[in-house]
């Protein structure tokens, strides 16, 4: 609802018909991305996304999720990306330098391209905190593609 009378105030917009949404999944911790693939197309389903206007791809890791998203974003063929994965925290600083570069590879594709990417990687401590949160982050990651797709959409 709209918190001012005369100032125009776009609303969240969660439908996603006629949306073409890409998805990008990491393979690495194969189980939790795929749940969040799951929960991410199931999502997408129940807003209106139609599964022929879906394309799924897989990377071998993390790491390589920004630049595949950055070559679907510059096709022109989508509205919205979603990247998908999870990064489990080991024993070495390993897992800050997956995290990190990730994720700034993910926000530059956003911002060089026009193009929204929901960030679905997981990042947790414990494989159990992934799989805890993997159906929920997909959900989540599938709403916010189409609310940006469309709020750009209607900027």
């Amino acid at each position: 609802m709209a918190r001012y009378d005369n100032i125009l105030e776009l609303e969240p917009n969660l439908d996603g018909t006629g949306l073409r949404v890409g998805i990008a999944m990491s393979r690495f911790n194969q189980d939790v991305g795929e749940g969040l693939l799951a929960a991410a197309t199931a999502a997408l389903i129940k807003k209106g996304v139609k599964e022929s206007d879906m394309v799924i791809v897989t990377v071998p890791g993390a790491l390589e999720l920004p630049l595949v998203l950055q070559k679907m974003a510059r096709t022109g063929r989508f509205d919205a990306l979603i990247a998908l994965g999870a990064v489990i925290r080991g024993e070495t600083y390993h897992f800050e330098i997956v995290s990190n570069e990730m994720a700034a590879g993910i926000t530059r594709v956003n911002l060089d391209t026009g193009v929204p990417v929901a960030n679905g990687v997981l990042t947790t401590d414990t494989e159990h905190q992934a799989t805890h949160r993997m159906s929920e982050k997909g959900r989540d990651a599938a709403l916010c593609a189409i609310e940006m797709a469309r709020l750009l959409q209607a900027l």
